[in-house]
């Protein structure tokens, strides 16, 4: 077979010079062409590896663990609450938290579970071992996100504070409105508290016993 590099030598200039021939050139040349991506492949290929620098492994598998239950609760009335990929233990948990009007029941978990599983194994997201659980929100859990906030508005919510305000770390009201920065609840007697997200340690809807 015909080497597709040969080298020179030139006493002139004592150097190892490695040059292609011609032919090599036109196949090279045929070669980049069909590895040649369309400027919008190019921008996409950049914002996924951006996407990944950005965000960190947990982040892409909620992301993308999310995208594949989305239809799965679409197509049988619930909504989605939260996707959390977390460590507990020695043991990584894949959660799925959802709801509906009334409640969701033990036979809506395990027909989301079912379905999830059989989504997770085809699309081969998570290559390390973890536990899926599918569950109601229940009591207590904190909010984190828009939509979290977004569904509790109007609710007693329950608000611990990292530094005492006014002589006082934890509060009761209902949730008034909230924003990037802030978040604002009614008192009692009608006078309303605004904090700092900051200053949040947790926000949850109240336990009103």
């Amino acid at each position: 077979m015909r080497p597709l590099f040969f080298t020179t030598f030139s006493r002139s200039d004592p150097l190892l010079k490695v040059e292609p021939p011609a032919d090599a050139r036109a196949a090279q040349g045929k070669m980049s062409a069909k590895l040649t991506r369309s400027p919008a492949q190019v921008r996409q290929a950049g914002l996924e590896y951006q996407r990944e620098m950005t965000m960190g492994k947990r982040e892409i598998y909620e992301q993308k663990a999310e995208e594949l239950i989305l239809p799965i609760i679409d197509a049988n009335g619930f909504e989605l609450v939260d996707v959390e990929y977390v460590k507990e233990g020695q043991d990584m948990y894949l959660r799925a938290y959802i709801d509906k009007e009334g409640g969701i029941t033990i036979d809506d978990c395990e027909t989301v579970s079912r379905a999830f599983s059989d989504k997770l194994d085809e699309a081969d997201l998570i290559p390390d071992a973890y536990i899926l659980e599918v569950s109601s929100p229940g009591l207590g859990r904190p909010l984190k996100k828009e939509k979290d906030y977004k569904r509790s508005l109007g609710k007693d919510v329950e608000i611990r504070t990292y530094k005492s305000i006014g002589g006082e770390k934890e509060f009761t009201g209902i949730l008034k409105s909230y924003d990037a920065d802030t978040v604002t609840i009614e008192n009692e007697d009608g006078t309303e508290t605004v904090f700092n997200k900051k200053d949040i340690s947790l926000i949850r809807l109240a336990i009103i016993w």
